[in-house]
């Protein structure tokens, strides 16, 4: 398989094969990860290569990976093959380890499943090219607001729209984290740039919700950032009344829900990890609230953390939210704005902003 196009734009089903370790450092939306070589495996077999060369390395992979682990490992290869016949499998570099599992699979299976031309490294190489060469047939437009204006959930209700926040699993602000951790950085270019390859197969305007070049985390590319960064910008504009309403559904309600359910379902687990979670965000903008400002929306986060803990109610939280959201993030997205007005190309409501895209073709 060398039409790594094709493999992207398909979500072709990825079975890799290396080391757990590697998986985790950068990966595919489409892939699982299941091992030839553990990471132990991977460490003794790299030294005995480094001190012996390769055919002593060989000697003790086969040694290691033999016996009911080479039973465990191929009935993993082979239930991922059947379920996904359409499927790849690959190692780093399409070598020796790509090429070993698929002469086992069909050894034991009799199943001929194709390995990727170049491995991982390859696919890796044609993605970071991508994203070098796809800004510069996209055609961006980016929708702005102040925090609470319920920007994603807008975009989410539309089609030619990319959701750079849900690639990184963050909201983007100090109180963005979500339960689950973020994917790492290599992960996140590869979905980006997969993102990006499938959306302008079709159309070159795409719309983009406001963002600085660090999403939590994770940076966005140079290239793309600055694609971005030049792009016209639509300003959707929010009653207080109501960002506060959405911000207080997204960060008290649903985020809460969200690590109950990470839990499975155990309240009190659950409800700890909340609340660090939402102390340790306020730690974050402990600085630049300035000690009089943090100590009170301190006070506020810890009484309505007390009375949920007490009732399960969450009603108090709007007190600290509605401070924090009209003190502290409105003067920062006002000094923002500022700096961006010759971008500026239309204002409104959400739906005066959602007829506009329209008559400009982006939805």
């Amino acid at each position: 398989m060398d039409d790594l196009q094709a493999l992207f734009l398909r979500d072709v089903p990825l079975l890799d094969v290396r080391a757990p370790v590697e998986f985790h450092e950068g990966a595919f939306p489409t892939a699982q990860n299941h091992p030839l070589m553990d990471d132990a495996d991977r460490v003794a077999i790299g030294t005995r290569y480094k001190q012996q060369g390769q055919d002593a390395a060989i000697a003790l992979g086969l040694q290691r990976v033999s016996g009911e682990v080479k039973a465990q490992r191929v009935a993993a290869w082979e239930q991922f093959a059947r379920e996904h016949p359409d499927g790849v499998l690959y190692c780093f570099r399409g070598g020796l380890r790509s090429r070993i599992s698929q002469q086992w699979l069909f050894e034991q299976t009799g199943l001929h499943y194709p390995r990727v031309k170049g491995g991982y490294k390859a696919m890796r190489r044609f993605l970071l090219n991508q994203l070098e060469t796809l800004p510069a047939t996209l055609q961006p437009v980016v929708l702005s607001g102040r925090t609470g204006s319920g920007k994603t959930r807008f975009l989410q209700t539309l089609q030619r729209t990319m959701d750079l926040e849900g690639l990184a699993n963050h909201r983007g602000s100090a109180f963005g984290g979500q339960p689950t951790p973020q994917p790492s950085q290599i992960s996140f270019e590869n979905a980006l740039a997969i993102q990006l390859l499938r959306a302008l197969q079709t159309q070159s305007a795409l719309l983009f919700e406001d963002e600085s070049r660090m999403i939590g985390s994770l940076h966005l590319p140079e290239t793309f950032f600055t694609r971005l960064r030049e792009a016209p910008l639509v300003l959707m504009q929010v009653a207080d009344a109501e960002r506060v309403e959405i911000s207080y559904q997204e960060y008290v309600v649903d985020t809460s829900a969200a690590f109950t359910a990470l839990h499975h379902g155990d309240v009190e687990r659950g409800f700890a990890a909340f609340s660090g979670y939402l102390l340790g965000s306020l730690d974050k903008i402990q600085r630049r609230l300035g000690g009089a400002r943090h100590q009170a929306v301190l006070k506020m986060m810890q009484q309505a953390l007390a009375i949920q803990a007490r009732d399960g109610t969450t009603q108090a939280h709007y007190d600290w939210v509605r401070l924090i959201l009209l003190d502290y993030y409105d003067p920062m997205y006002d000094y923002q704005i500022s700096k961006k007005q010759e971008r500026l190309v239309f204002s409104g409501s959400p739906a005066e902003v959602r007829d506009y895209l329209s008559s400009v073709g982006v939805v």
